[in-house]
């Protein structure tokens, strides 16, 4: 599954009190009217039980009485629960080892115009213990009754730990049947089952579709909704009787639809054994361009669906996806296990995608690409997120963690293989050079800090779970694996991955499992489980000194952190003492050749001999998850030579450089310097390495007297690169001279090279007038740096294009674009703008806040805004969205004073409950912390070597 100005919220409240099961907002006689007004906190996702009076907040709604009545529910209800306290028992939140099921045979019915659903399950479940009742998992779901074994029981709802606990019926045996009749909301969500609109021909469409993983099935229907708890499902799916509307699930359609009395009725067949969260349904009116993946065991049926009007965007995807695919099948050696392929484009999705079994579904900027406006940049997302995607359909479907501890086992492989896949499909793009700086590099930032967590790490609550799909499950867990293939070689990895696979397939397993397999393959008798453990088990990496001796060189290792001075690896606590087994690589002056060797973590330190080698680069292609220091003689030494290191090498020295310099463990003049060679740098991913090091100084410097000597300084580096790549795209051109172009004219236009930013503002005035006469690789940048000299009447013709806009991809663009104005009163009315959702989809809504804030003068409008509307937006997106969590981090990663500081602290102590959300605020603190430490520690000399250079 791949950031003081007031802003008054009119809120309405209403009290409800029931006298028998609840009270229900419902429409009278007017679906529209219910369906354009979206609650906030939806009255269906939450119906008010039992006898109790009850406070509903509904934003942005002007109720009328003759528009709604209150009816009275004769259900048995719940909500959907507020964050776990520190009182409520965690283990609660898992379901008993003893009561597993094996078969789903579940009937869904969304109905579109409405915006609720009702359904039933049938469920078969195997007993292996004696227990006081049933418990699954139920969330926002009206529960109407349950059956067991077809006589009635009593039930009730634990909505605080998500449950369903059913009473044991008069006799019950080893095997129970279990029938449940439900009901709930599509509505004011992207989890669960939801709705889902966009425009065509001016009119609004809606769809059914859901996405479940990690804990959101048990918001479409009852069930055991933990990943081993697997089972086989079948699936009946109600559609309008529009002869345009098609149903979508995991499997292929059993049989003809049945005209039944408030649709058709389409039934799948039988699923293979799997877990909910892979389970998937859609109701829509898109339409497909199909193919067929070849295969030994019989070529696949291939679809890529999307709406009507941008059918013709699918077929990158789907030719990406075939090739891709078909170098999955001859990588793992396993057949594709289901017996169709689907790919949707979902207008409001919340994630990039979800590796549902058969049916994958998109965001439309993950899916689509159109080559007269998509960007190399759009292009090669849609490649990457499509290679993870399908690697799930064997790492993470076919065998799945068994509890999401080993999250990493899913999302570390997929985000590793991935490039492997696309470097299959585009082997022009040097995928593997490109790892370095979209995966590694991120997360060697976070994960210096003391607000990282191991790879491995136990979560019990859905808030919890939900949390650690980041950096380091995703990151950390590819660049860990890409450590270890290299380690171990690239064959043995990819036999022991397809024989884990085959061991374990429809089944689960444990990070273990996977080990004991390539122990099974290892060569050279390193204990493979002692080694990875010492990375999976702890946070951080290390960094490896190097200093000289008289036969070569001496290695010795520390935790490496952004500030050593927060070092808490005497705490004790840690099964290793903060010491790695690492797989030391090498090459020299006379030896291009990378030579591997261990250095264990019960190891002091590890000898070189290095022979007359004048220079030794080590960590080779930055393949170890490890920093290396060297003295400053040899730092100048690799200096000197960069020219003659590669790409992904030239990169390392630029990342590695400025980062342990940041730490205050080396000289700045050393990254400084290294600089210099930017002038005859033309490859895309040193500039990006770079680039990325070069903009964090200018932010640190943006209130010091020698702000514009940097500026000019970089302007000077760049210009060479600015003259070779220009504005103009030639013909013949790659898809990674492409993206360099776009690397080095951004960081000329951020610098102020006058010539980039006279050209934005001149292809900006063009394209305002209906002239376009640049690379759409350059959309992106005339729109910011055209927009921030622009006028407020300039400003309302853009947000009138990125209103009538529908490629997703470019509303992104003019979305940034609007977010870099300097007038800080169209920024507030941006924010205000966002508020409804038919301006900027939910999914959007904290990609614009991050991008508003990245501009410095929106910095402290969005942050102030969050902090006065955060229970409007925890009321919104609830705190089990990690992406309201890590907004903090996002918009506070620039501030660099106390007074922020504890501006964020007071925050925190007014809102203690954080959610999804409670590691992001360790690190928003932890930057915060770090920044104000730099400008003490490091501004000056930065600032000395500036005024000489």
């Amino acid at each position: 599954m791949f950031r003081n100005y007031k802003f008054p919220i009119t809120a309405l409240f209403l009290l409800f009190t029931t006298t028998h099961s609840g009270c229900l907002l419902l429409p009278k006689q007017r679906p529209d009217a219910f369906r354009n007004r979206r609650f906030v906190s939806s009255v269906l996702q939450k119906p008010i039980a039992g006898n109790k009076a009850n406070l509903l907040a509904l934003q942005n709604l002007n109720l009328r009485d003759d528009l709604y009545d209150c009816e009275e529910l004769h259900l048995q209800t719940e909500q959907i629960p507020a964050t776990p306290t520190s009182t409520m028992d965690v283990r609660k939140f898992r379901l008993p080892e003893g009561v597993k099921p094996t078969t789903y045979d579940l009937t869904l019915k969304p109905r579109l115009t409405e915006g609720i659903f009702d359904g039933t399950v049938k469920i078969t479940v195997d007993v292996k213990q004696s227990v006081p009742d049933i418990r699954l998992h139920s969330n926002g779901l009206s529960i109407k009754s349950v059956k067991v074994n077809s006589e009635e029981v009593k039930f009730h709802l634990e909505p605080e730990y998500e449950l369903l606990i059913v009473e044991k019926p008069s006799e019950m045996n080893a095997k129970v049947e279990m029938s449940i009749e439900f009901s709930g909301s599509m509505l004011d969500r992207i989890v669960g089952l939801y709705s889902s609109t966009y425009k065509s021909g001016g009119k609004s469409r809606s769809i059914a579709t859901t996405k479940f993983e990690p804990t959101y099935a048990r918001q479409a229907f009852p069930c055991f909704d933990e990943p081993n708890m697997k089972a086989n499902f079948t699936v009946h799916l109600l559609k309008p009787k529009e002869s345009e509307y098609i149903a979508l699930s995991n499997m292929p359609e059993d049989g003809d639809p049945v005209d039944v009395e408030d649709g058709v009725m389409v039934h799948f067949k039988e699923s293979v054994k799997m877990s909910t969260y892979l389970a998937c349904f859609i109701v829509s009116d898109f339409k497909s361009t199909n193919d067929e993946i070849m295969s030994s065991h019989g070529n696949i049926p291939f679809r890529v669906f999307a709406t009507p009007a941008q059918l013709e965007k699918t077929n990158y995807a789907r030719v990406t996806g075939k090739k891709i695919m078909e170098f999955y099948l001859d990588y793992f050696n396993i057949k594709y296990p289901l017996p169709k392929l689907d790919m949707v484009a979902i207008p409001d999705f919340v994630s990039g995608a979800m590796e549902h079994w058969g049916l994958v579904t998109y965001r439309e900027t993950a899916l689509l690409f159109d080559k007269n406006i998509s960007s190399s940049n759009n292009q090669q997302r849609v490649a990457t997120v499509v290679a993870h995607e399908l690697a799930h359909s064997w790492f993470g479907n076919l065998v799945t963690m068994n509890w999401w501890n080993d999250l990493w086992l899913n999302e570390g492989f997929a985000s590793y293989i991935e490039y492997k896949g696309v470097n299959a499909a585009e082997p022009d793009w040097g995928m593997m050079d490109q790892f370095i700086v979209d995966d590694l590099h991120a997360v060697l930032k976070l994960d210096a800090t003391m607000a990282s967590h191991p790879i491995v790490q136990t979560v019990e609550t859905p808030d919890q779970i939900t949390e650690i799909f980041d950096t380091i499950s995703y990151n950390k867990g590819a660049s860990v694996l890409r450590m270890l293939e290299n380690a171990v070689t690239e064959s043995i990895f990819q036999k022991g991955v397809t024989m884990y696979l085959n061991k374990h397939a429809y089944g689960n397993a444990v990070t273990q499992d996977l080990l004991n397999e390539l122990q099974s393959l290892s060569e050279d008798g390193v204990d493979i489980t002692e080694f990875m453990n010492t990375w999976t088990v702890q946070k951080g990496y290390p960094i490896v000194t190097v200093s000289k001796t008289q036969t070569g060189f001496r290695l010795t290792q520390k935790r490496f952190l952004a500030d050593p001075d927060k070092d808490d690896s005497a705490s004790g606590n840690v099964a290793y003492g903060y010491k790695w087994t690492i797989p030391i690589t090498y090459i020299t002056d006379k030896n291009n050749e990378s030579k591997l060797v261990w250095f264990k973590h019960t190891d002091s330190h590890v000898d070189i001999d290095a022979g007359d080698a004048d220079w030794v680069k080590f960590n080779d292609h930055q393949v170890g998850y490890y920093r290396v220091n060297y003295e400053d003689e040899d730092w100048m030494k690799l200096i000197k030579n960069i020219r003659n290191l590669d790409v992904s090498n030239r990169a390392h020295l630029f990342e590695e450089t400025f980062s342990i310099a940041e730490s205050g463990q080396l000289p700045y003049r050393i990254p400084l310097d290294l600089t210099k060679s930017l002038v005859e740098e033309r490859d895309y991913v040193p500039w990006v390495a770079a680039s990325n090091a070069l903009d964090k100084i200018k932010d640190y410097l943006i209130s010091s007297d020698v702000y514009s000597n940097y500026k000019t300084y970089i302007i000077n580096t760049v210009s060479k690169a600015y003259e070779h790549f220009t504005w103009v795209e030639k013909p013949d051109e790659g898809h990674l001279f492409k993206r360099a172009r776009v690397v080095v004219l951004d960081l000329a236009c951020t610098m102020g090279h006058a010539d980039c930013l006279k050209e934005a503002k001149k292809h900006f005035d063009d394209w305002l007038q209906g002239t376009i006469n640049f690379s759409q690789d350059l959309r992106g940048l005339v729109y910011s740096f055209g927009m921030e000299s622009a006028s407020a009447e300039e400003w309302e013709k853009v947000w009138e294009k990125f209103v009538n806009e529908i490629d997703a991809g470019e509303k992104i663009r003019l979305m940034n674009g609007l977010a870099s104005t300097k007038e800080p009163t169209l920024l507030i009315k941006l924010i205000e703008l966002a508020k409804d959702d038919t301006y900027i989809r939910k999914q959007d809504y904290f990609s614009l806040l991050s991008s508003i804030s990245s501009n410095p003068l929106g910095t402290s409008i969005v942050w102030d805004y969050v902090r006065e509307n955060w229970l409007v937006l925890v009321n919104r997106f609830g705190l089990n969205d990690r992406y309201l969590g890590r907004l903090i981090p996002s918009i506070t990663q620039r501030f660099s004073s106390t007074v922020k500081m504890e501006e964020m602290e007071a925050f925190f102590a007014k809102y203690p409950n954080a959610g999804a959300g409670e590691s992001a605020r360790k690190q928003a603190l932890e930057t915060v912390s770090n920044n104000i430490k730099w400008l003490e520690e490091n501004k000056k000399s930065v600032e000395d070597w500036i005024k000489a250079n």
